[in-house]
């Protein structure tokens, strides 16, 4: 009986391994050559890599809404749905079909990593338990756009920062250029934030996009209403175009939210800090 018993034990080994996920413990996932953390491990479920929605669809520069059973992804003209356990997505209100069911695993939502990839014009590439992400270059004006870099000022100093990352660069210039109607110039604006007086605008923030050699292609400029109360009014400068447009401050909350993702996710560089 002793081999008609290892032979069983053997078997259900063999089926519990095919019909359970296999837990990438070793497995990395890289997007731009940066190594992405997550507290979801990914997964092999039916030869497909699984990872979190929320993590790797902000890394590829989407916003993220979750209504009941359906998830909406957005980034510049592309809208997807997805259900979780549904193979059927809408991609721009057609049909997609996944080749891997979304399921919830420690309150995450779990996807096909090519499948989001590949929405967003994301090449994959697996490698020696290395899943590589590559987002289209972002190019502006035809010239391929190096980073983000910002210089953010407060009443003692400033920070700039450089954010690499074509996803995120790409998705703050869209926020960036969804901008509002033309409008004339404030009646007073200053890029110093001392000795401000009730109905000065002062420079919160400039934003450059910048080529491989530091020049900057396209620059804006954000302009807050001092001494506002409640969402305080914002106004936006092109500085490449020489124009004052409105702006809102759900646009500018997306735009840090999206530099706050970057940071964490290792994509921010310090260039300078007179902030004391």
């Amino acid at each position: 009986m002793k081999p008609v018993l290892t032979g069983i034990f053997a078997a259900l080994i063999l089926i519990l391994s095919i019909s359970s996920p296999a837990y990438a413990a070793d497995m990395q996932i890289k997007v731009e050559g940066i190594t992405i953390a997550t507290d979801v491990k990914p997964e092999m479920k039916n030869n497909r890599t699984m990872v979190p929605l929320r993590f790797i669809s902000e890394n590829l520069g989407a916003e993220v809404n979750w209504s009941g059973s359906k998830v909406t992804l957005a980034k510049n003209d592309m809208r997807v749905i997805l259900k979780l356990k549904s193979k059927t997505a809408e991609k721009n209100g057609k049909p997609a079909i996944l080749d891997a069911t979304p399921y919830i695993k420690n309150n995450h939502i779990m996807v096909p990593l090519r499948f989001i990839a590949e929405t967003f014009d994301c090449s994959v590439e697996f490698r020696n338990s290395t899943v590589s992400v590559e987002p289209a270059p972002f190019v502006l004006d035809g010239v391929k756009v190096k980073a983000l870099q910002y210089e953010v000022y407060y009443t003692m100093g400033s920070i700039v920062e450089q954010m690499n990352g074509s996803a995120y660069n790409e998705a703050i210039y869209h926020i960036f250029d969804n901008k509002g109607s033309k409008v004339n110039a404030p009646a007073r604006y200053t890029s110093s934030v001392i000795e401000l007086k009730s109905g000065d605008y002062y420079m919160s923030g400039q934003f450059d996009f910048v080529d491989q050699k530091g020049n900057s292609i396209k620059r804006f400029a954000l302009y807050t209403l001092s001494h506002s109360k409640g969402n305080p009014d914002v106004m936006l400068y092109d500085a490449t175009e020489n124009q004052w447009y409105l702006f809102t401050y759900s646009a500018v909350q997306s735009i840090y939210q999206f530099i706050d993702t970057a940071g964490q996710n290792g994509f921010l560089t310090k260039i300078s800090d007179t902030n004391p």
